[in-house]
């Protein structure tokens, strides 16, 4: 449905911030490795499934957001994604050893995949066909951002 006004630029920068919260979330923990390492006594080989399980959930449900999006409806799927994803980040910021880390980074990676996947389409469907790609560029911005901003947080 397209919209028009205020409605449009809040709808936009939403999708755009979850977006970017998505691609963050996957660079982040790179940096944090180590640390993470140090403080839950966790071997090379254990550490690395952190990023291996949320990699998997991103794979895993990327390809189902379509059909999961109809089933649920856009609205309520997006907003599910959007609570899966805040509560899985503060699980696993809380996390006391790695296998709940491991697991809380899968959750969370099933929430940041739809994340990104429902985001586009919700900016494409939200603007005038004569302005997508403006809406495009605008979607791609954000997710370059990402990258650049996870290490330093």
């Amino acid at each position: 449905m397209v919209e028009y006004g205020p409605r449009r630029i809040i709808i936009t920068i939403t999708a755009v911030f979850c977006a970017l919260l998505e691609i963050i979330d996957t660079t982040i923990v790179n940096v944090a490795l180590n640390d993470m390492k140090g403080n839950l006594g966790a071997t090379v080989n254990e550490i690395s499934w952190v990023i291996t399980a949320y990699s998997l959930a991103n794979v895993i449900v990327v390809p189902m957001t379509s059909w999961l999006s109809q089933q649920f409806g856009r609205r309520n799927y997006f907003a599910a994604s959007v609570i899966l994803f805040t509560v899985c980040s503060f699980l696993c910021g809380n996390a006391h050893n790695i296998t709940e880390l491991i697991i809380f980074r899968f959750l969370q990676g099933m929430g940041g995949g739809a994340l990104l996947v429902t985001s586009q389409t919700i900016i494409t469907e939200s603007w005038p066909a004569e302005k997508r790609a403006m809406a495009q560029a605008i979607y791609t911005l954000g997710v370059i951002v990402g990258p650049t901003l996870g290490p330093p947080l």
